[in-house]
């Protein structure tokens, strides 16, 4: 189910996300934990603009680029999935 790209980017930034590459073609989120510690391969992008949905193909491509299934990406960005799960899921991955 497509979701709006303003509700996924600020879905983003509150579960600990933060925004990265000023000045690129797109907008870069780069995760970093509750320790300033960025995390590996936990980054995602969306193209500038305002007023569009991010379909389902996009939001795997997000999902797979932070790390998580596309389920587990939709629940952070809904917040059944909180940023200490996550993080728990990232430090079992090696990733952080």
């Amino acid at each position: 189910m497509p979701r709006d790209k303003s509700e996924v980017e600020t879905s983003l930034l509150k579960k600990g996300f933060k925004p990265t590459h000023a000045g690129s073609d797109h907008n870069w989120f780069v995760y970093t934990d509750t320790a300033g510690k960025k995390a590996i391969g936990a980054r995602t992008k969306t193209s500038h603009g305002r007023g569009f949905d991010l379909d389902d193909y996009l939001l795997g491509q997000m999902a797979r680029q932070v790390s998580l299934t596309k389920k587990q990406f939709l629940d952070l960005v809904d917040c059944p999935l909180s940023r200490e799960e996550y993080e728990k899921l990232l430090k079992a991955a090696g990733k952080l």
